[in-house]
């Protein structure tokens, strides 16, 4: 393998300064990969995260203890901060109005091309050339909204969920360590991801493939973040991540297009009657 691969990106929100701020408290940090936007926002009350026309779906996670209200066309659905929620904003015009202060974290696909172009490491990051948005999904579309305690499953931490455009796997909120003699090196042969940290402290592992040219190998990266935080991590890497320290974490894996071994598997991903294969 010849082409060189990008390095990690990584976005620290709590000690890195915003790409976009708002006269009303909203600040906004964006990072990408070769196909998604990650936008995490820090909210007060009363402000507000407008999308005019999104070209397609956009996912919106609003964590426990923060309360908004989502809009989009004539349907509007509030969270009351009871618990974890994750909403899936159709095409077009939407907002979200904030009722007190936390963090919340929407997810486009490259096709917003204002977000990708904004992103920190727009400079440094390959991004696909932006096609034209998949078709609406059965029932057409609409904003979906989840309440993602009601979707553990019994004998795995994993939670998938998807659109028509991305899918992310929001695992079960844990206070325990994983086992680090178990853990999972891997890597993706033709997809970026990207892991956001919501709680809790960790140790993202990677290593490059080393290509013909010996001057460009890399040393392994061993990048500790804490909450919210969200590395990118380009497709070949190999990777791994380590929760560590004491307390709660939680993760979610962020992945656009859907992938395939995920949706096709019967019964694995929680919203399928929405989203069928």
């Amino acid at each position: 393998m010849n082409m060189q691969i990008p390095n990690a990106s990584i976005c620290t929100p709590y000690d890195s300064p915003a790409q976009l701020t708002s006269p009303d408290g909203c600040a906004t940090w964006l990072t990408r990969g070769r196909t998604f936007v990650v936008a995490i926002s820090s909210v007060v009350a009363n402000c507000r995260l407008d999308r005019g026309d999104n070209p397609d779906e956009y996912m919106l996670l609003v964590p426990k203890g923060v309360q908004a209200t989502i809009q989009a066309g004539n349907d509007s659905v509030t969270t009351d901060g009871e618990g974890d929620t994750l909403t899936v904003v159709p095409p077009g015009a939407s907002g979200v109005t904030f009722h007190n202060n936390g963090y919340v974290t929407r997810i486009f696909s490259h096709r917003a091309v204002d977000l990708m172009a904004t992103a920190v490491n727009a400079a440094d990051h390959p991004a696909d050339e932006a096609d034209e948005a998949p078709p609406a999904p059965p029932g057409g579309f609409r904003l979906r909204h989840y309440a993602l305690d009601q979707y553990k499953k019994p004998d795995s931490p994993a939670r998938p969920f998807r659109s028509t455009n991305m899918l992310i796997n929001a695992f079960v909120p844990r206070d325990f360590r994983r086992d680090t003699r178990k853990m999972t090196p891997h890597a993706h042969d033709d997809f970026d991801q990207a892991s956001l940290a919501l709680q809790g402290n960790f140790i993202h592992h990677l290593r490059y493939p080393w290509a013909t040219d010996m001057s460009k190998w890399r040393v392994d990266g061993h990048h500790a973040v804490s909450s919210p935080s969200l590395i990118v991590i380009p497709a070949q890497s190999v990777h791994t991540t380590q929760d560590v320290g004491e307390g709660w974490v939680q993760l979610v894996d962020i992945f656009s297009p859907p992938r395939p071994d995920f949706v096709e598997k019967p019964g694995w991903v929680c919203n399928e009657a929405d989203y069928p294969a």
